[in-house]
């Protein structure tokens, strides 16, 4: 018979972990072990969270995140005996994650009254429609499958488990943190991290100037203290966001490291941070007490409403510690979008949070991981000997691979998925929730998500292919979008005579309509006053899961092979925005369930032979 490979428990990595990274991944193991002693049972008063929040960017996906929390409750995979609470932005403008807090406090307070004051919360920022990984799109990027654990991981199932220990040692109050990032660290064997300051406190991670520059910077408090020690309880005398290195200089936010330190430091970390070299304090996930949540809720009060993006980040904690100043709040260097109203409203922000303290837990033997992009989420997920040893990844994770892959010093990750004989996948690919079928050819550096591909084919390198169910005029269909991981579907033009700066696959959009006999008007409604990859109607409606990977594929191979691919006058084409918005969640998560029962069978099977 074919060679088998179906791994639940095994790990093969690419180099031996360091021993910079082996006390923290024993720290994970122990945390990921905690975590799964929690799945699927009722947990004690005190020994986890008493509420978990999830943000969500509107109705539509907070409808989605529920249907999957209540998937998640039904088949065990989370602690029990609290409430996992969905909060939808409303409609209208933008409000950012800060906006999203302020409307997440709002709710708790509705439903929980005086109680809140007892409640310990994680709130997790996960709205957005993920135009960096559009695999995360429909379903949402908390619920990305994670290659460990037995049933699965998905992102929601990882933060849980690495904050496992903050709610035995944190008084009542709010963690913040976002969906799309995994933090690492270890502290000494007698040590804990404690959340039991009044105001805010913020984890801390040692990181390059460089790294500083795109992230929330610490200005830390002198200290007496001569040693570094892998967990230090420190205060912030201001916070700086996104500033540039000159302004870390300026401010005092450069510290130097010590042979003391580096002996904590983790292997990247140690490449970076030799001796004597300079180093900062960057943020991740943050805390307030109680006391300070009914101050953000006063704040909420008297705005009546959010009119703009607030950042959780920049607006919240730069006005925090003794020595912040009110100028960041006239500096839209960092904002996305200017609105008129932002400067008064961080002005509010500023004098209502003025003087209240930012404590700082400072992890010396820490690294955070972002899957947030298409590459970030391949070199982490296939060749980042850090984050795969810390982790303990698997290559392999409940998935049927009757197909050996590729072998190379980049490796190919297979999630719930099941690979037939026959199959070749090149390295640096990851497969989620999929069925590969023989004579598929993958090549490398490639993300597939949520496919059925039972017929001959061919994917290029480099490739993205996800498949959404949706619901069109009241009847069930199927789109696969699919682009270059290199493309910018963010990347937007204003008219249509400027549509040949989108580049599908490397190739202008223009010379793509042609290739496939469509218009301009039919790829662009007329009143798209932005035009984008993402809402390009590019991608026809199929009335099945193969059939709609087959139709994309033919579309692609078109461009590849310099030929061309009519498509046919009626069908209907959908952009990968309208794709989300009419998407049959039920029917998506039932594929995956009928995709782990197979998987489940021919595993029992198996294990007989």
């Amino acid at each position: 018979r074919p060679s088998v490979r179906c791994s639940l428990l095994r790990s093969r990595r690419m180099t031996a972990p360091t021993l910079l990274t082996v006390s923290v991944q024993n720290a994970t193991r122990e945390r990921l072990n905690k975590y799964d002693r929690l799945r699927g049972r009722e947990v004690n008063t005190g020994e986890f969270w008493d509420v978990v929040v999830i943000t969500a960017a509107d109705k539509n996906q907070e409808l989605a995140y529920q249907l999957q929390i209540k998937d998640k409750l039904r088949r065990k995979e989370l602690p029990l005996g609290l409430n996992y609470l969905v909060f939808a932005d409303p409609p209208g403008a933008k409000i950012g994650n800060g906006g999203s807090t302020l409307y997440a406090l709002h709710h708790l307070e509705g439903l929980y009254g005086d109680k809140l004051s007892q409640c310990k919360v994680i709130l997790i920022h996960a709205g957005g429609y993920s135009q960096r990984l559009p695999s995360a799109s429909a379903l949402g990027k908390i619920f990305t499958a994670v290659p460990i654990g037995n049933p699965i991981y998905q992102m929601l199932d990882l933060k849980l488990a690495m904050y496992i220990d903050f709610p035995i040692y944190m008084k009542p109050g709010v963690l913040v943190t976002c969906a799309d990032d995994i933090e690492v660290y270890s502290i000494g064997q007698n040590d804990s991290i404690k959340f039991d300051k009044c105001g805010f406190t913020a984890l801390a991670h040692p990181s390059s100037l460089a790294i500083g520059t795109t992230h929330g910077v610490f200005v830390l408090e002198p200290t007496t203290e001569t040693a570094q020690l892998e967990l230090e309880y420190r205060t912030c005398h201001r916070f700086l966001h996104k500033p540039s290195i000159e302004e870390m200089h300026t401010f005092g936010a450069v510290c130097k490291t010590s042979q003391n330190f580096l002996k904590y430091s983790s292997r990247e970390n140690y490449s970076i941070l030799r001796s004597d070299s300079e180093f900062v304090y960057t943020d991740s996930t943050y805390y307030f007490d109680q006391q300070t949540a009914k101050v953000l809720l006063a704040l909420f009060n008297q705005m009546g409403g959010i009119h703009c993006e607030i950042d959780a980040y920049g607006d919240f904690l730069q006005a925090l510690g003794p020595g912040a100043s009110s100028e960041y709040t006239r500096n839209l260097a960092n904002v996305s979008k200017e609105e008129p109203q932002l400067v008064a409203i961080r002005e509010k922000i500023f004098f209502l949070l003025k003087g209240t303290p930012l404590n700082i837990i400072a992890l010396n033997n820490s690294r955070f991981y972002h899957i947030g992009t298409t590459q970030e989420y391949l070199f982490n997920f296939t060749s980042n000997p850090d984050v795969r040893a810390e982790l303990n990844l698997l290559y392999e994770a409940f998935c049927i691979c009757l197909s050996a892959a590729k072998e190379s010093s980049n490796a190919v990750c297979v999630i719930h998925s099941i690979i037939e004989s026959g199959c070749s996948v090149a390295s640096g690919t990851v497969i989620e929730y999929s069925k590969l079928g023989r004579n598929v050819s993958v090549g490398n550096n490639t993300i597939i998500s949520g496919c059925w591909i039972n017929h001959q084919a061919v994917l290029p390198p480099n490739c993205f292919l996800h498949s959404i169910c949706v619901k069109v005029d009241g009847k069930s269909g199927f789109v696969t979008i699919a682009f270059s991981i290199d493309d910018n579907l963010k990347k937007s033009v204003d008219c249509t005579s400027k549509i040949n700066l989108l580049q599908f696959f490397g190739v202008p959009v223009t010379n793509c309509l042609e290739k496939w006999g469509l218009s301009d008007s039919k790829c662009f409604s007329e009143d798209t006053k932005c035009m984008s990859l993402w809402n390009a109607h590019l991608f026809p409606v199929c009335t099945s899961l193969p059939d709609s990977v087959m139709a994309t594929l033919k579309m692609v191979n078109a461009l590849q092979n310099s030929k061309t691919f009519q498509l046919a006058k009626e069908d209907k084409l959908l952009s990968v925005e309208e794709s989300i918005f009419l998407k049959d969640v039920v029917t998506m998560l039932k594929f995956r369930e009928e995709l782990c029962e197979e998987i489940g069978m021919q595993l029992q099977k198996l294990t007989y032979l």
